[in-house]
């Protein structure tokens, strides 16, 4: 996680309202950095197999099927969790 933006200390006259957003705001940025390198890990990794200065299109149409498989698969995985907490 990046914390190389400047931010205020705690208790320093910030809302906590304000306070909340902030943090919701990392951890959006956190998970959107995780997800793009778990995605580069495991697509890139698994259907590039010769790099090159541009993908094939049996390449590309791989990262774009894995890609897609990986994000439904986030989805039914969050829907289930979610729904056992109710």
């Amino acid at each position: 996680m990046d914390f190389s933006s400047p931010s205020p200390p705690m208790g320093s006259g910030q809302s906590p309202e304000a306070l909340m957003e902030q943090v919701q705001a990392q951890l959006q940025q956190a998970y959107a950095e995780e997800l793009i390198e778990t995605l580069r890990g495991k697509c890139f990794d698994k259907c590039v197999t010769k790099p090159g200065s541009s993908l094939s299109s049996g390449e590309s149409s791989c990262v774009s099927r894995c890609v897609d498989r990986y994000i439904e698969a986030m989805g039914i995985i969050s829907r289930s969790l979610f729904s056992q907490q109710r």
